[in-house]
């Protein structure tokens, strides 16, 4: 079908369908033929497995367990009136800089996962999700972000581990947490408050 019938079917302004396409945030493959949008993946090997659909929602830390809810169900609610059928929920409790997230990598090694749903493109990965979802694509596999913009709710906890882990290598382990927490109090007071004159 063309990406009207297919928005009118979903009950979304054909006008926004056509938005997520320029920016490549339309839940379900599309691509340009002549005049036309068409919606769903030509290629026979797509028809022939359309695999399992899960969703993956990640927090940093044990205290944020009831963000990861709230997380789960906006990402579920919207999943579903989107049109996906939901195999699967992944919930994680890890730092995305962690690449030794369990759950995270069984679901990527899982072939029969062919669709992965997140909110945010950070609870895959704070850096290299583009990876992840190119070897996907690869595939004939897909990453689907329900926002792409970005958040920095942990970003600041994402920094002291990630400068807990190069102070370590630098100086051992005995006093990376010391020297990480010193470099991040330098890096707050330098910035400052923003605005003031330049006089």
């Amino acid at each position: 079908m063309n990406l009207r019938e297919w928005a009118e079917a979903q009950h979304i302004h054909p006008q926004t369908a056509y938005r997520w396409f320029r920016e490549g945030r339309l839940p379900v493959p599309a691509q340009r033929v002549g005049g036309l949008i068409v919606v769903g993946d030509l290629t026979e090997r797509a028809f022939a497995h359309r695999g399992k659909t899960a969703i993956y929602a990640r927090v940093s830390s044990a205290d944020q367990m009831s963000d990861l809810d709230r997380r789960v169900s906006r990402v579920t609610t919207w999943a579903t009136s989107n049109g996906y059928s939901i195999d699967s929920v992944v919930t994680e409790v890890g730092s995305a800089l962690n690449g030794k997230r369990a759950e995270f990598l069984s679901m990527l090694r899982d072939p029969d996962v062919t669709t992965v749903i997140g909110e945010h493109r950070d609870r895959f990965a704070r850096f290299g999700a583009e990876y992840v979802a190119a070897a996907l694509d690869a595939e004939h596999r897909r990453m689907v972000i329900v926002d792409d913009a970005e958040v920095d709710d942990d970003l600041v906890r994402d920094m002291g581990e990630l400068m807990t882990s190069l102070c370590a290598r630098l100086y051992g382990r005995r006093s990376a947490g010391r020297r990480a927490a010193k470099a991040i109090e330098a890096v707050t007071v330098d910035a400052g408050p923003r605005g003031g004159s330049n006089g």
